[in-house]
């Protein structure tokens, strides 16, 4: 992929990155760190180019693999949630998809960890991320249900995909201080934001969303 698709023309401009992160402070977010982030990652490349002209209206798109990239609100809002205007040292992402939303944590946490469970999506992330040169993201094929014990304790995880219930592997995973924003639900769903405080995890139930479903396993 050429560098002048990373940096786009046109539709696919740092203009119309601009005017998507606008709409976003318009909805809401707050976060100027998470909204400095959305606005320097080219969201077209991690979309099929006959999807380009559409890569920065507020909607979530197919990837291919019976997977989605969210809509720009979503991610926003979940990284403004998990972050808590804290600065993030180490932080793990369950569902690395596309890569477009471990492209934009790459640039809010020290150290950034996404696993994927597809092996074929994952190798498509690898493809989107390698022009920017994100020296401090990782991707690991793995089945996110486990979280990646070998990397904790994480000060944030953030799960892109809605489990029926909070993974206990992924609490335990979670530092003191830390905070996990989490889909749940296997029909309604709804943000779960859990934090571990002195006193034990602090659990706060944000916006109905809709996610795929989280899957345990590889392939």
């Amino acid at each position: 992929m050429m560098l002048s698709k990373a940096r786009g023309i046109g539709m696919t401009s740092q203009r119309t990155r601009d005017r998507m992160v606008a709409r976003l402070r318009e909805k809401g977010i707050r976060d100027e760190a998470v909204l400095a982030a959305i606005g320097a990652v080219p969201r077209h490349i991690f979309i099929e180019e006959a999807l380009a002209s559409r890569a920065y209206e507020d909607t979530a798109l197919p990837i291919g693999f019976e997977q989605t990239i969210s809509q720009p609100f979503i991610v926003a809002r979940m990284l403004e949630a998990m972050g808590g205007q804290r600065r993030l040292g180490t932080v793990l992402e369950v569902g690395t998809g596309c890569g477009y939303q471990a492209a934009v944590l790459a640039r809010l946490a020290k150290d950034v960890y996404s696993v994927e469970r597809i092996a074929g999506l994952l190798e498509k992330a690898r493809s989107n991320l390698r022009p920017l040169r994100l020296s401090n993201l990782r991707l690991v094929h793995a089945d996110g249900n486990q979280g990646l014990p070998e990397a904790a304790p994480f000060d944030g995880i953030i799960v892109a995909a809605a489990a029926p219930g909070v993974p206990q592997a992924l609490l335990q995973q979670l530092a003191s201080g830390g905070r996990m924003i989490v889909p749940v639900g296997s029909g309604d769903q709804a943000l779960c934001l859990i934090e571990r405080t002195p006193a034990g995890l602090a659990e706060k139930w944000l916006d109905a969303v809709r996610f795929v479903p989280l899957r345990g396993g590889k392939q």
